[in-house]
């Protein structure tokens, strides 16, 4: 009974020094252990390490339109706090990515999926929400808390019978039960609050909709059990963009 009452003893004590804060439009309360600040200093320093191990495309026409959609977002936004930088990466890649304090990276396979603007703007939107709410100090926190969780699990049920269960359960439940879901949930919150930016800087919502389907022609092979992905299904993704588009046309300017 005495280390059950440590190991909750612990938790309280981690739980007093982690920020509780609420993402943009959704209202979705987090825990967050790192300070703005932090979080701003791990982008730049991220970003800076990209920069010089990926090869940045000088195409004139992708660089034009990722900086006038990433611009026209990010002033949306109305975080003059952020330092944001919008880059494309020479490969043929179907994806984007955002880093924490706003450093958006654009891979140039993704422009097969563009067929304009609107739908640039789908990613642009998306990658800046993902920056807005902060998802990349929340999902380091996770896997931190998770960490700190086993450990002390660990130390509180050490030499005990029941000490190589716990760590292996722990291990399966932390990944399937939180980790992963909870990156399913970034990525639908991206999508919802990506739809209101892009329709409160004048980009048309519906164009999300073409824009994964587009994507969706574009992939090949099977995608992985929704479970088990980070990301979700992309009919899934679909058919919550469609509920969401009328709430988002009230954003429209």
């Amino acid at each position: 009974m005495s280390k059950v009452i440590k190991f909750i003893l612990s938790f309280l004590v981690l739980f007093a020094f982690i920020s509780c804060s609420k993402t943009p439009y959704t209202n979705r309360t987090q825990l967050i252990m790192f300070s703005p600040q932090q979080e701003m200093q791990m982008g730049y320093q991220s970003s800076r390490e990209i920069l010089k191990k990926e090869k940045i495309s000088k195409d004139p026409r992708l660089n034009s339109m990722v900086q006038r959609v990433g611009k026209n977002i990010a002033n949306a936004a109305k975080r003059d706090d952020y330092k944001w930088e919008f880059y494309v990466i020479d490969k043929d890649i179907l994806n984007a990515f955002c880093l924490p304090g706003g450093k958006i990276f654009v891979y140039k396979g993704l422009f097969k999926a563009v067929e304009n603007d609107d739908q640039l703007a789908v990613v642009m939107a998306h990658e800046v929400a993902h920056a807005l709410a902060r998802h990349g100090a929340e999902r380091v926190s996770m896997i931190q808390l998770a960490q700190i969780g086993q450990v002390v699990g660990g130390a509180v049920l050490q030499g005990s019978k029941y000490e190589n269960i716990f760590n292996a359960a722990y291990g399966l439940g932390a990944q399937f039960g939180v980790i992963l879901p909870y990156s399913r949930t970034f990525e639908y919150e991206s999508d919802e609050i990506g739809l209101y930016l892009m329709t409160n800087a004048g980009y048309d919502p519906n164009e999300s909709i073409k824009f994964w389907q587009n994507m969706k022609k574009l992939k090949k092979g099977a995608n992985p059990p929704a479970f088990l992905s980070t990301h979700p299904a992309d009919n899934d993704r679909i058919a919550r963009l469609k509920e969401l588009i009328p709430k988002a046309l009230k954003y429209y300017k």
